[in-house]
């Protein structure tokens, strides 16, 4: 993959500054979302939005599932053995920190 292809993944990039493509470079203050992204927040707020591990009704369910399954799907990609190896964080300052 070159870098035009990975840039057409994320439409904020299409933005022109004083003429030339943007170039985002303060990723450690928020990073830019691919579409792919954009599209799986988009379904959350429309499908799911509730609080996660905190309701026992059908979308705090569905919230928890989607969230829990996030969590194996990362295990798997990363190979750990168990999803208890898992922990998402707030980001890398908070994640650094518990070390």
């Amino acid at each position: 993959m070159n870098i035009t292809d990975i840039r057409q993944h994320f439409p904020i990039l299409d933005q022109q500054v004083n003429g030339h493509d943007l170039v985002y470079l303060d990723s450690a203050a928020t990073s830019q979302k691919p579409i792919a992204v954009i599209e799986a927040l988009s379904t959350y707020y429309r499908e799911y939005n509730s609080n996660v591990h905190r309701g026992v009704h059908t979308l705090g369910t569905k919230a928890t599932d989607g969230y829990e399954g996030a969590r194996e799907k990362v295990r798997r990609f990363i190979g750990a053995k168990s999803i208890q190896e898992i922990i998402f964080t707030r980001g890398a300052t908070t994640a650094l920190n518990m070390v």
